[in-house]
């Protein structure tokens, strides 16, 4: 086999494996939208669950969701993007910074029940914040915090040392290089991570299983304390245990369906504010 034979065997598998995962996810996306379609509603999502949650909606869940993730971006993006701008831009490339790395990527393999349970030990029993929305978020920002880390070195790692040297040069300090020329340059890919913490924050059960989720919960949250319902452990708890579950099956499609819809409505506000500063870095 010649070498145009082979790179067109190997082009022609890489298509078609592309392909294949296009479909697969095609596949699950028809299943969800053609199970969970049929119910949504208005009502659906605008009323709180009843009749031991085989009837109503899911509204209680969609506010939870959504506070768990803005409250968990809130302390994790923040955190996460200073780390890597001290380990780029700080920090030297010795035992400490190697160090750091490992920890922060141990950190990032670590199961997601394991930060639940260290959640639940040292905000909800500890601090005292109990099953709260800050004990939940405070936990899914340390289990996005590493993701966040890695994707912000890596983008300020792209931007060329040249830049560096020519803010210092025209007498910038290097605070001033790093916040009018490096950031900004950087941050649509830094962005990348916040796109990844979101989805991942959305699908997570078991942290917010030991510090904030509640079975039934037909009310919304009046403050960052209060416990609330959240769609992933919704979509458990009806489509598993505690209810009629032939009665409560359309309700657990429909779920997903609304999950995966917020899923990609975040994911899709966030590409948006990607490519406005990439362009607005372009321009500059």
């Amino acid at each position: 086999m010649n070498k145009k034979t082979s790179q067109k065997v190997a082009f022609l598998t890489f298509r078609l494996l592309g392909l294949l995962v296009v479909g697969i996810l095609f596949w699950i996306l028809g299943f969800i939208v053609y199970n969970g379609i049929g119910i949504i509603s208005w009502e659906f999502l605008t009323t709180a669950p009843k009749e031991g949650m085989t009837a109503g909606g899911i509204l209680p869940a969609i506010v939870g969701t959504l506070c768990l993730v803005v409250g968990s971006v809130i302390f994790a993006f923040p955190l996460g993007v200073m780390s890597g701008i001290y380990m780029v831009e700080y920090a030297k490339n010795g035992w400490v910074v190697k160090l750091i790395r490992v920890m922060t990527n141990n950190l990032g393999s670590i199961p997601s029940v394991v930060f639940g349970l260290f959640g639940m030990a040292l905000f909800v029993n500890t601090l005292g914040f109990g099953d709260s929305i800050i004990a939940g978020s405070l936990t899914l920002g340390l289990l996005v915090l590493p993701l966040i880390i890695r994707t912000t070195e890596e983008a300020l790692k792209a931007i060329p040392s040249s830049f560096r040297t020519g803010s210092l040069a025209l007498g910038a300090t290097k605070l001033q290089t790093i916040r009018r020329v490096v950031l900004p340059m950087a941050f649509p890919n830094i962005i990348t991570g916040l796109i990844l913490s979101v989805g991942r924050i959305s699908g997570e059960t078991a942290p917010i299983l030991f510090t904030v989720a509640a079975y039934f919960l037909p009310k919304l949250p009046h403050s960052i304390f209060d416990q609330v319902m959240a769609l992933p452990y919704h979509l458990y708890v009806i489509a598993t245990s505690g209810t009629d579950i032939e009665a409560s099956r359309p309700i657990a499609y429909g779920t997903a369906l609304v999950l995966i819809a917020i899923v990609l409505f975040m994911n899709t506000l966030a590409g948006m504010l990607r490519r406005y500063f990439g362009k607005k870095v372009k321009t500059n």
